[in-house]
C-alpha cells in the first residue's frame, strides 16, 4: 500500500523520526521481525525502558508504528500503509553492521526464549522431578 498524501507537516514528523539512531534501529527491527514489545526491543537494544518507551511513542506519534494489546502485553509493528516507504528507506541500510548485530542478538535472545517456554512446558507435563 502506497501513502496517498504527503503533507509537509508529516514529512517533517516523519523525517524528524527518522533522525536518531536508535529510532532507525527500532524500525529496522519492527519491520524485519513483524511486531516485538518494549522488552523485546530494549533487551535486543540494550536500552532502558524509559528510553525504548520515549522512542516508541516518538514513531508512533510520527505514523510509522501501530500496535495491539495482547493481555497485559502490547505489540508493536509498522503499519501497513507505512510498510512501502520503510522498505524504501531501509532496505539500502541493510548491510550495515549494526543493524546485522541487532537482528542476531534479537536471534539469539528469541531461541533462548523458546528453549526456555519448552523447558517450562515439559517441566508442566511430566510434573516436578
Amino acid at each position: 500500500m502506497r501513502l496517498k498524501n504527503f503533507s509537509l507537516q508529516f514529512g517533517t514528523q516523519l523525517f524528524k523520526a527518522l533522525s536518531d539512531e536508535a529510532r532507525l534501529r527500532m524500525l529496522h527491527l519492527l519491520y524485519r521481525k513483524g511486531e516485538m514489545c518494549i522488552s523485546d526491543l530494549q533487551l535486543t537494544l540494550e536500552f532502558t525502558q524509559t528510553k525504548t518507551s520515549r522512542h516508541i511513542t516518538y514513531l508512533r506519534n510520527a505514523g510509522l508504528l501501530g500496535f495491539r494489546k495482547d493481555d497485559l502485553w502490547i505489540f508493536y509493528f509498522v503499519k501497513e500503509e507505512m510498510e512501502d516507504v520503510v522498505r524504501q528507506l531501509l532496505d539500502p541500510m541493510e548491510k550495515d553492521p549494526e543493524l546485522k548485530r541487532d537482528l542476531e542478538v534479537y536471534q539469539i535472545l528469541n531461541s533462548n526464549r523458546e528453549l526456555a517456554v519448552n523447558k517450562l512446558q515439559r517441566r508442566r507435563w511430566m510434573g516436578p522431578n
